[in-house]
């Protein structure tokens, strides 16, 4: 245990030293205030007790105390007044300003002694417990996110499994899944009031957009032609497929993936589908992906049209800007319009 003695008497302190050399203790000492804030300074990771006289000439006893709690650093360590005033406000005084204990002068050698290994043993106590908490706490979050990382894993196999069932009974295609999931995560990238975490969240979660068309009937999915007006109905209604299949979890990527699937159809003048919500109402996935899935959509062939060119894509975006597409999107999409574009060559 290291211990500071201060005091204007250097035979006091050679007392003390003497008294407690009984321990197991080594010392540092200082004759004036200003030199033992000095090295309190210094020295306050490897201090477990000052002893502190009152009366020096300067800096008292009381200034300095009051300055070692003043400072979060220094704070901790505990003081001990020595000190040959004895009246009620003197010993008030010193355990108001922060001291943990006060021995009248000339002191009794056990009595100091005894007093000395109590509160550093307090305090080397109370240090290994905090260095046992500050491990615990460190243990604890780094299994929360070992915990956190595997769930995430988890959600992101199991959307990975759907978006594989989703492509091998719908018109997706494997490619055009990654596709809007590259280029939703572009997007949101470049959106100003989204975070890194939002972007790796659209990025996964936006593989889910169509899962709901799962449960629509092969024939009405794989037809060649035109829809009826019944069943265009039963294709509107995939996104609410979805939403009841994927909205039970409370998982954030699974979660994500249920209000991109619910909410990609519906339109910014609030004539689109399932909920027919207007603008702000949908929700950023949502909007994001919508856009993402219409010009990759509109950019490659599938079975009931050809390609469109760049410039009709373009065209159509730009048209749609403020009716079907969030304007702010758009004029990402505008903006950054090779790099969209680069996605669509996957």
């Amino acid at each position: 245990m290291h211990i500071l003695i201060v005091d204007d008497v250097a035979e006091n302190i050679q007392v003390a030293m003497n008294i407690l050399t009984e321990g197991e203790h080594t010392f540092s000492f200082a004759t004036q205030g200003e030199e033992a804030l000095t090295i309190i300074e210094r020295e306050a990771r490897q201090l477990d007790l000052v002893l502190l006289d009152i009366m020096m000439p300067g800096v008292d006893g009381y200034s300095v105390c009051q300055r070692v709690k003043e400072n979060p650093e220094t704070a901790p360590i505990p003081i001990i007044f020595l000190s040959a005033k004895t009246d009620v406000d003197a010993l008030g005084k010193c355990f108001s300003l922060g001291a943990v204990d006060y021995i009248t002068k000339p002191f009794h050698a056990e009595e100091l002694l005894a007093r000395v290994n109590t509160h550093t043993e307090l305090y080397r106590a109370k240090k290994l417990l905090q260095q046992s908490n500050i491990e615990l706490n460190t243990k604890l979050k780094f299994e929360h996110r070992r915990l956190n990382t595997e769930l995430e894993d988890n959600q992101k196999e199991m959307i990975a499994m759907l978006a594989g069932l989703m492509e091998s009974t719908s018109d997706e295609t494997g490619q055009h899944i990654l596709r809007v999931s590259e280029i939703s995560a572009l997007l949101a990238h470049y959106h100003p009031a989204l975070s890194v975490d939002d972007v790796e969240v659209v990025r996964h979660a936006a593989p889910m957009h169509d899962i709901g068309k799962m449960m629509v009937p092969h024939e009405i999915l794989h037809k060649p032609g035109r829809y009826t007006e019944g069943e265009f109905k039963q294709m509107q209604e995939h996104p609410d497929h979805a939403y009841k299949l994927l909205a039970c979890s409370d998982r954030k990527l699974i979660r994500a993936a249920a209000i991109i699937a619910h909410e990609h159809h519906e339109k910014w003048n609030g004539k689109g589908y399932p909920q027919g919500l207007l603008g702000d109402e949908i929700h950023i996935y949502g909007r994001i992906v919508a856009l993402a899935d219409v010009f990759d959509a509109l950019s490659h062939a599938r079975s009931y049209k050809d390609a469109w060119s760049t410039e009709k894509v373009v065209a159509y975006i730009e048209d749609h800007n403020g009716t079907q597409f969030d304007p702010a999107l758009v004029a990402i999409f505008m903006e950054h319009l090779d790099e969209f574009y680069a996605i669509t060559h996957i």
